[in-house]
């Protein structure tokens, strides 16, 4: 099997988590309120994003085909491997060998990989494909630029 070296897998590191300081009331993007007091938590991204540790995974999106989704080259999907495929969900799927992300659509009894991106074209799966939804994207963390 021939893997697309454009996704890099990585795996949560949960035994050792690195506290962040969290402010849990939010943070307002419109003008503050100068009396508005916050309450300062510890928060470990890992535990929040892992729902299921034995099978959730991140990866690192290349390309472009997903923009519309968010998704942009260099952002980390974290990928759980546990929740079933549905339709319109972000997975990422193995076809033909090749790691692709992309939105599941079924119509009636066919099923496309959809890109997020006008200037990619529906994968239309049909009976010589071989398609394995390897897991459902969850989260995408990014750089802000």
């Amino acid at each position: 099997m021939q893997v697309n070296p454009k996704i890099t897998f990585f795996i949560p590191d949960l035994e050792n988590p690195i506290p962040t300081s969290f402010i849990s009331g939010g943070i307002k993007a419109g003008f503050p309120s100068p009396a508005a007091d916050f309450e300062e938590l510890k928060l470990s991204l890992d535990h929040l994003l892992v729902k299921n540790r034995e099978a959730t995974f991140y990866a690192k999106a290349s390309g472009n085909s997903m923009i519309g989704a968010g998704i942009d080259d260099g952002d980390i999907l974290v990928i759980d491997r546990s929740l079933e495929p549905r339709n319109n969900a972000i997975a990422v799927c193995l076809i033909d060998g090749e790691f692709t992300v992309k939105r599941i659509k079924k119509d009636n009894e066919e099923v496309y990989l959809m890109p997020e991106n006008s200037q990619y074209q529906p994968i239309k799966i049909e009976e010589e494909n071989e398609l394995i939804i390897w897991g459902i994207v969850t989260y995408a963390i990014k750089q802000m630029k």
